[in-house]
């Protein structure tokens, strides 16, 4: 695992933190020079550790990503029946709203990520995270396994699952007022129970899944720490 800066220099993790702080409000209006002042240090301490803006904001985003990871880690190793469908989908999206970041990464947020969205180097990072990748790295776990139907072009059953789970993850945090009145957990769960099935897995078969879903989660995880410590 690459070294990365902020494991032994406090600057460097006071720089991610105003990064991070400022980067909520959307990539577009932050300059290194708003984000060298939030963590009172010079613009060219910045530039010691990240070569440029893209750099440190990827540096927030993929942070946030490997957090993400690790506590889908930790919960799937601790309850192996997480790795049902309609458990897996809700928590991803309950997880998601505290790794707001991350969350953009998944999701393509052009307004948040700003610049980076158009970065080809990011973009290639977003192709092996988002939705799509996912669903294509779970789907066939789930159809081994008794969890998803098998009647269904697979590439075809992938797409439909990335459209729910992209769908949801967009529309979580901007509710109308008559959507207010459901609980987007539950109906999310029923929703990929429709899509893909009944469950009707052993729970060898669950954890088989399971077990062959974190390696997949560790490999993607390993991606972002190799890119991110590059920068």
């Amino acid at each position: 695992m690459p070294d990365l800066p902020e494991h032994g220099s406090p600057k460097a993790a006071r720089i991610l933190a105003a990064a991070g702080e400022l980067l909520r409000g959307g990539a577009k209006g932050v300059t290194i020079a708003e984000v060298a002042k939030r963590a009172h240090v010079g613009k060219g301490t910045v530039y010691l550790y990240w070569k440029s803006k893209e750099d440190l904001l990827m540096g927030v985003v993929g942070r946030d990503y490997i957090a993400m990871a690790d506590e889908i880690t930790a919960a799937v190793t601790n309850d192996y029946d997480l790795a049902r469908p309609s458990r897996l989908c809700p928590f991803l999206l309950r997880l998601a709203t505290a790794h707001p970041f991350a969350k953009a990464l998944m999701a393509r947020d052009e307004e948040l990520l700003g610049v980076l969205a158009a970065d080809s180097q990011v973009t290639g990072l977003f192709d092996t995270l988002g939705p799509d990748a996912m669903m294509h790295d779970v789907l066939p776990f789930w159809r081994a396994d008794g969890m998803a139907r098998t009647d269904w072009i697979l590439a075809e059953q992938a797409f439909a699952l990335q459209a729910l789970t992209t769908g949801f993850l967009a529309t979580a945090a901007d509710r109308t007022p008559r959507s207010r009145a459901v609980d987007p957990e539950r109906v999310l769960a029923a929703a990929v129970t429709a899509l893909l099935g009944p469950e009707n897995a052993t729970p060898d078969q669950v954890k088989s899944t399971a077990r062959k879903g974190l390696g997949s989660l560790a490999e993607r995880r390993a991606d972002v720490v190799a890119y991110i410590g590059r920068t």
